[in-house]
């Protein structure tokens, strides 16, 4: 007479029941992840009713269980396989690697920001995030700032949604404080940090002091018709047009770069050593000052 041994039947139809699932999966639409960690508990089933089935039938007054130890340890680790997904989806580490798989690079625009600016607003202090940042001198009777930036994201969604997500605008008294915010960023190994290529435009009338975290600034005076101050920028690159009314002054800062003769060196110092230098360039008459303090390197491009 044939032998029966438990584990047998289990291991047969746990193949039958994955397969199935894996099959339907494909025109379904399921994910692999679901399906393996969906699926595992038919084992226990199936299992518990081939030992049921084998004392029911079994024709020997006290059945002694005679297990296919292949087939039951090819079933646990089916099982251990099925629990292991599911005991990461249920502490959500399944959906961040789901979603870290689906991630892919982009670029998005950032909502534009507008502020008017009006006669009893005569200073405007602006703390910059540390991005690539122009910063330019506009006509118009307002502030604004828009660019773009690149990030990973799933399923094409934009990291922000308004302005208020990464810029802030406070008036006190005759100022305009501007706090540019640094862009939301998941933690981890495997994530990187959003790139943001962004332009700020200033009423030319308006005295400016940028408040920089290290970041690289571009700057733009163009037909300034006032005093700016900027400091703590990591790299300054200043456009400034040859008919300008400018007196740009450079202080304590590494090294200044430009055409020859563009800068009037007053304090000179050993880059090696350390040792910072203090610059001017004067266009015009001078009448409007931009001073540059605790800045590394500093560019001027005349154009």
């Amino acid at each position: 007479m044939r032998t029966w041994r438990v584990g047998t039947f289990s291991m047969g139809a746990s193949l039958v029941f994955l397969g199935l699932f894996l099959f339907l999966s494909r025109f379904m639409g399921l994910d692999l992840v679901h399906v393996m960690s969906s699926w595992w508990p038919i084992l226990l089933i199936v299992l518990g009713i081939e030992i049921l089935l084998y004392l029911f039938f079994s024709k020997q007054e006290k059945p002694i269980l005679k297990y296919d130890f292949v087939s039951i340890l090819f079933v646990g680790l089916l099982g251990t396989i099925g629990i292991l997904f599911a005991t990461l989806s249920a502490t959500g580490v399944m959906g961040k690697v789901e979603e870290l798989a689906a991630r892919e690079e982009r670029s998005f625009e950032l909502p534009n920001f507008t502020y008017q600016i009006d006669d009893s607003i005569k200073r405007v202090v602006l703390r910059t995030a540390s991005y690539q940042t122009t910063v330019e001198a506009t006509d118009e009777k307002e502030l604004s700032m828009f660019g773009t930036y690149r990030t990973e994201t799933a399923k094409r969604e934009k990291l922000i949604k308004s302005s208020d997500e990464y810029v802030y605008a406070n008036k006190k008294g005759d100022t305009l404080f501007v706090n540019v915010k640094t862009l939301p960023n998941e933690v981890g190994p495997f994530y990187s940090r959003p790139q943001v290529a962004s332009t700020i435009l200033i009423p030319k009338g308006v005295e400016l002091e940028v408040i920089s975290t290290g970041a690289s600034l571009s700057l733009n005076p163009r037909g300034l018709e006032n005093n700016w101050s900027i400091d703590g920028a990591s790299e300054l690159d200043v456009k400034a047009r040859e008919n300008s009314n400018l007196n740009i002054e450079a202080v304590n800062v590494y090294g200044v770069e430009g055409a020859e003769g563009a800068w009037n060196i007053t304090k000179k110092g050993d880059p090696n050593q350390g040792d910072r230098v203090d610059a001017v360039h004067q266009s015009g008459e001078g009448k409007y000052q931009v001073t540059i303090t605790n800045t590394n390197y500093v560019s001027l491009n005349r154009n």
